[in-house]
């Protein structure tokens, strides 16, 4: 019996069962990435509104912590869909290939959806999108906190801390964009 089951494991069969098992952790990362830019805005948006009943403007603070833990999770998930992406073209797919005689692409949709003509205005607009979300809103809070009268020094310290923390967020998302 134990034979018997050994011969219906193939190098084909183990490359498929990977291929379903990376593609259902793409599929989850993507769906979480995306919640987390919802709520990060929904996060940002009831601390602002906290924040302006109260008119304490150290709770604007709040946002650029949460824009950047939560920016780094994006990016990290982002960055493991893309090396999905890659793994899929560059290794799985052509080992299995090989294997069937394919003269051919074995995922096509791998490669294929990259080819779309709007795929680099859409690139643009996510780039867009994501330094908005990430970075420009908590600057934006960062600069009214800034402006506002009861600036204390320790809070300050921490607003460039948090400035320098965000460039960095800033770059590794421009580092990371897909050209």
């Amino acid at each position: 019996m134990a034979v018997a089951a050994t011969e219906d494991v193939t190098e084909s069969r183990l490359l498929l069962a990977e291929y379903d098992r990376i593609k259902e952790e793409q599929k989850t990362r993507i769906g979480f990435r995306d919640n987390l830019l919802y709520f990060t805005l929904a996060a940002a948006t009831a601390i602002l509104a906290i924040g302006v009943q109260s008119r304490q403007a150290q709770l604007l603070l709040a946002i650029p912590v949460i824009c950047l833990v939560l920016g780094w999770t994006y990016l990290v998930n982002d960055e493991k869909i893309s090396a999905i992406g890659v793994y899929i073209r560059d290794h799985l797919g052509p080992r299995l290939a090989e294997l069937s005689g394919s003269h051919g692409a074995v995922f096509g949709w791998e490669t294929y959806h990259r080819d779309d003509a709007s795929r680099t205005t859409r690139k643009r607009l996510q780039i867009a999108v994501d330094l908005f979300t990430y970075l420009a809103l908590p600057m934006i809070c960062l600069t009214a906190f800034w402006c506002s009268p009861t600036v204390q020094p320790l809070l300050m310290i921490a607003s460039l801390a948090q400035t320098m923390a965000l460039a960095v967020l800033g770059w590794q998302f421009v580092r990371h964009t897909e050209r």
